[in-house]
């Protein structure tokens, strides 16, 4: 893995005092008997860079879930620039500027790697009406395209099959895919998982150079990315909001080593243990 770069300042005192870009209130979801998300509450500025962690089941992929609208909350409210979308449609809020990755890269294996970036732009440009295979319009989607995946180190494989792909390259084309609706608001679902320490150096790289303009939210058990990236981090433990706190004062928090329990957690990973499909399913 490269080694660290120089963290990320926290935001200006006039940033920290602006309408927070996203706001979460009281949020619960349930799943039955089981409280997956319970009474969570987060504001984040514009440019905030904010890690959530927490065992497995804690509901952090469900937190994400939420926020991008594939799941709506049994209570609470989730407002976007001062705007209530808690019942808005998963595409509505992605064209208001929310995207995400998955913990599987969702990756489109029989198109070409600059397909799959053009097809998840497309959708957010003003001109889109149209198929978007036809020629005009995919020169019209195309350069920027191309733009993101020089980003992530991908445009020199631009017009290969994306099932060619190796692991480390698939998360980085369905981060470009991300990035290609240009989001004011990023959500990452395990983004280093999987990958080598190289790509995982690679991986902050490209994070730590995105513009303030960006917020991201990131969902990560491997610590030292949480430690580079993250300004600030909430920890969840069964559903319920244990600390939010700048990273270094969170991560040595007693609440939080206790809520692992777990002897063998090293510095590389939050939890070792991979979740049952249950579980994932229900909380994440």
């Amino acid at each position: 893995m490269t080694p660290p770069s120089t963290p990320r300042a926290a935001p200006a005192p006039d940033a920290a005092s602006a309408p927070p870009l996203l706001d979460l209130t009281r949020l619960t979801r349930r799943y039955g008997s089981l409280t997956a998300v319970d009474d969570v509450g987060l504001r984040l500025p514009p440019g905030a860079r904010h890690a959530v962690i927490g065992p497995n089941g804690a509901g952090k992929t469900t937190l994400l879930n939420l926020i991008a609208g594939t799941d709506r909350p049994d209570h609470g409210t989730i407002a976007l620039d001062g705007t209530d979308i808690t019942r808005t449609a998963t595409a509505r809020r992605s064209r208001l500027g929310i995207a995400r990755s998955f913990q599987q890269p969702s990756v489109i294996s029989e198109l070409s790697v600059l397909d799959n970036v053009v097809l998840a732009g497309w959708p957010h440009h003003p001109k889109r009406r149209g198929a978007w295979r036809r020629p005009s319009r995919h020169r019209l989607h195309a350069e920027s395209a191309r733009g993101h995946l020089e980003t992530v180190g991908l445009a020199d494989l631009a017009h290969r099959p994306a099932s060619t792909l190796s692991h480390g390259q698939r998360r980085m084309l369905d981060l470009a895919a991300a990035l290609a609706g240009n989001p004011r608001l990023l959500l990452l679902d395990e983004p280093a998982a999987g990958l080598t320490d190289g790509d995982i150096g690679r991986l902050l790289g490209i994070l730590g150079g995105l513009p303030d303009s960006v917020a991201i939210i990131l969902v990560e058990h491997h610590v030292e990315v949480v430690a580079e990236l993250a300004t600030d981090v909430t920890v969840l433990a069964a559903g319920r909001v244990l600390v939010t706190a700048p990273t270094r004062e969170a991560l040595a928090h007693p609440d939080v080593r206790d809520a692992y329990h777990d002897p063998g957690t090293t510095t590389r990973s939050v939890s070792s243990e991979r979740p049952t499909p249950e579980a994932t399913e229900a909380r994440g």
